[in-house]
This record gives C-alpha cells, structure tokens and sequence, in this order.
C-alpha cells in the first residue's frame, strides 16, 4: 500500500479543483460541501442525496473480484463514514481518497451520506457477505425509535417476554422495561433487541418461556444468567462491532468454528454489527442463516417490516460538534484520568473520557461544593438515573434526537431534576462512585449525535475548549492535546494528568 508522501493542507470554504470537468452531480455535491464547510459551528447540515444507497439484493456470498492494486471502485457514502474508516475498510490511504475525489475538503468531518465516489481499493481475499441486513438508523436508538412503544408491542404477543420479570438496574422490571433499559443505556434500538429475542428464544410469539438461563445462547454461568444479563452481552457485543466498523479497526474476527470472517468492505456498521454478534454462538450453516435474507432480517421484517423502508440520514455530512466547555468550573484544575475509552458497557466505543475533582485523598469521597460537575453547554436535564445525568443540548426533551453529553457517576445528592435548564458552566451534580464499577470519584462524560455514540478520537473529536483527546495503546491510556500541549492520562494525579479549566 503506498505510503503518504504530501503534507495534508487544511482547507476551509477554498476546495480543490484539480480536474477541468466531472459530472454533474459532482456540481451539486461540491455545493453541499462548500456549504457545509463555511456552517457555524453548532450548526448541522442535512445533504440531500443525489443518490440513495440501494437496498442490496445480492446473495450472501457473491464473491467480489480480485482487483488490481488500486483500481478504482465505485462507492455510495453511507451514514457514518469517515475518511480513516474507509481507507481501512478498502485496504488503501486517505491520500489515495482524495485524489481520486478532489471535491472533497481534506477538513472534512463526516461524508454526506448517497454521496458517489470513486475509491482505490487493494484486494484483500476471503471478503464476506455483501448482504445488507438492516439500516444504522434501525440499529441506533435513535430518531426512528421515537414512535415505538415496547409495553404495548410486548403486550400484543402471546409470548414468554409479556410475563416475564427479573430484577435488572436496582430494581425490579417486567420484559418490556428490561428491553428498554438496555436499549436506553447502550443506544442500541429497542426493536433490534427485541428481533433476537424472538429469533433466538420465541420471546414473542412462544408462550413457552425456555428451559435455559442463556435464551440468547451465550453460556457465561458467572456473569450472564437470565435474560436481562443476556440481553447485556447482546447490546455491548452488537456495539463492539458496529462501532469496531464505524472507526475501521474490526476488519476481521473469527468465528467459533475458527473461520476468519473478514467484513466486505462495502458493508454498513449494522450489518456487520449483527455478523460480529452472531459469530460469538453460532457455526457454519446456522451463522450463515443468520445473517442472510431468511435469518434475523425475516424475523425483523415480519415484527416490524422493512428495516431499509426508512430511509433517516442518521449522521449527516460534515457534521459539526458545538461549543463545548471543560466539565468542571473556571479556574478549577482537575486531573485527566481516562483517556478514550468505552461509553457504556465493555470494549466499544471509545467515546468516553474520565476527569477527577483535586482532593488529598483517593478512592471514593465526597466533594467540596465547589468543586462540581459543570454542563458543558445549554441545554436540558433529559434523564435522570442512578449516577446518570442526560443534558440535551437541543432542548427537546428526547436523548434520541440531536446532541447529547452523557454524565456518569454523578452523586444523587445534589443533582438537577428532570427538565431542567441549564446554561454553559452550571453545576450539573457532584462527581461520586455511583452508578457502575469505579475505584475512585470521577466523572464519565461521552457524546451522542441521534442516539449514535461519537467517537472521541475521531474526525469529529470531542473538543472541549480546544482540548482534543486521542486513543492510547488501550483503553483509558492516551492523551488530551492543546496547542502542542499535551496532558497524559493518569489515575495519580500530577503536573502530566493535571488540567485547568479556561486555560
């Protein structure tokens, strides 16, 4: 693969020409783009489509051809896609991209999702299914799962899941309250959860409930019995893979029957989400039924029809981030002591950072009153649950639409109530150990965009008064960066990890 060899230069509303002619729909393209590029900063921009990526109605093991060293291949953008991602995905360099799509701004953050473009790819053999499953925006919990109520869809079959009840989150909850505390908590859609639950167990339709503590066939005895830990395993080991695609590093797994399964690289994070999931229970004919067209997709589609029938732009291009202030008051000097690292649950994503007020202890105390958890920019107090603080910044009153900052282990005593107004730099609660496993006070702070988790080390990074964090050798080892500053990670505090709010 050939090496970079040209200084990237940022370019802002100035896009490069380098071709005399191209088609036209390269004109309305180079349009969209020039907007999006010159948007204020807490603006989004809606690209409408010259294009929409086809539903595929390929077989799920067509083979692609071998190609030649970088052939250029056609490729509609899809929601999500970042440049590092598809360099990954086809086996090529960013560079490579651009010259082959000079309309591109090198500042660009996300692609406009039914975008045309031309990608030089190097074949790699074993590529997988090209078949499609279902739509990011069915996988997100996000804008198209505004409508769905999951009581009263529950409550309309005759299966187990309406009976059911099992104590899950400090509390006791019957099937539908587990489904959607799952789904609210990983931001993966209710729907989908509730498709492999009858897919794999008959949650819906089986009054039967089955004779398994394990009815989504992942045999872990000490750490997921019974179905609210299944259904667990389930939206964390689905994240992994759609977020392990959506930042191009989940290029390859093996499957339980030792099969290399190398994602084709046309694929979208959802499909690939649901074979990454489905290649930790199940082998040969049964993994393949799973992931084609009479699989998980027919059980979906007869729930809930068509997964592709609506077609939400969940991420659109060039997608921009507002203004965000440190998490902790002016003046105050905290320590950085979680670089990237997951949102919610285990592994992906790495959309998360940690801060520590000062204190002259370790482990779990009790702040100073000063020394709270500020909001990082207008907005309203969405959910309210044990360690957790939603504040929209759109004001709509819904975690699932728009930007949102999630705050984790944030003290009961002392935190806002539900609905309120917030304006940048009020406190938002106290920094404690509540609300999941934790060796210390801190807070947990991530970022949603349409119920979808953004990445903070990404082409959208999570800024916060100019500080940028980036990936470490693993999670929550890394830096936060500052105009050639840099602060690293440290769960001790001292100058290296130390960061001071307003500088």
């Amino acid at each position: 693969m050939p090496m970079l060899k040209k200084r990237f230069r940022t370019t802002s509303c100035i896009l490069r020409n380098e071709r005399s002619a191209f088609p036209i729909y390269h004109i309305f393209i180079l349009f969209a783009f020039v907007l999006t590029s010159c948007v204020p900063q807490n603006a989004s921009f809606q690209f409408n489509a010259t294009a929409t990526p086809p539903i595929p109605t390929s077989t799920p093991y067509t083979s692609r051809p071998k190609y030649k060293p970088g052939e250029l291949v056609d490729y509609i953008a899809q929601d999500g896609d970042t440049m590092p991602a598809l360099a990954k995905r086809f086996n090529t360099s960013e560079e490579e991209i651009f010259e082959a799509n000079p309309i591109i701004p090198r500042d660009v953050t996300t692609l406009p999702p039914g975008m045309p473009m031309k990608i030089p790819i190097y074949y790699l053999p074993l590529w997988g299914s090209q078949f499609q499953i279902i739509s990011d925006s069915a996988f997100v919990n996000g804008p198209a799962a505004i409508d769905f109520d999951t009581q009263s869809f529950v409550d309309a079959y005759p299966g187990w899941l309406r009976e059911y009840s099992e104590y899950a989150g400090k509390k006791d909850r019957n099937g539908a309250e587990i489904v959607d505390y799952v789904a609210t908590n990983f931001s993966v859609s209710p729907r989908l959860l509730l498709a492999l639950l009858e897919y794999q167990a008959g949650a819906l339709t089986n009054p039967e409930k089955p004779d398994t503590p394990y009815p989504l066939e992942y045999i872990d005895p000490q750490s997921h019995s019974g179905m609210y830990l299944q259904l667990i395993w389930a939206a964390n080991t689905l994240n992994n893979g759609y977020y392990g695609w959506r930042r191009g590093d989940l290029l390859e797994f093996d499957r339980l029957d030792s099969k290399l399964e190398r994602p084709d690289p046309w694929q979208n994070a959802a499909s690939v989400a649901i074979q990454y999931y489905f290649s930790r229970t199940q082998v040969g004919v049964a993994y393949e039924k799973a992931i084609g067209a009479e699989g998980l997709l027919e059980t979906y589609t007869k729930l809930f029809g068509n997964p592709w029938s609506r077609q939400d732009i969940l991420i659109p291009g060039s997608l921009k981030q507002p203004t965000l202030l440190l998490p902790f008051p002016r003046a105050e000097t905290w320590t950085y002591t979680g670089a990237p690292h997951t949102a919610w649950g285990k592994g992906e994503p790495f959309a998360a950072v940690d801060f520590a007020p000062p204190s002259e202890v370790s482990g779990c105390f009790v702040t100073q009153p000063q020394h709270f958890t500020a909001a990082m920019a207008n907005g309203m107090v969405t959910r309210v649950d044990r360690g957790v603080v939603i504040l929209d910044l759109d004001m709509d009153g819904d975690e699932r639409t728009g930007w949102v900052i999630l705050y984790l282990h944030i003290a009961t005593q002392g935190r806002p109530q539900l609905g309120t107004i917030l304006n940048a730099g009020d406190p938002i609660g106290y920094p404690s150990c509540e609300g999941g496993k934790t060796t210390g006070t801190h807070i947990h702070i991530a970022r949603k965009y349409n119920g979808e988790w953004i990445l903070a080390d990404s082409p959208l990074p999570f800024d916060m008064e100019g500080w940028i964090p980036h990936n470490g050798v693993a999670a929550y080892r890394g830096t936060l960066v500052k105009n050639g500053y840099t602060v690293k990670a440290s769960s001790v505090s001292d100058a290296r990890s130390q960061i001071t709010s307003g500088n």
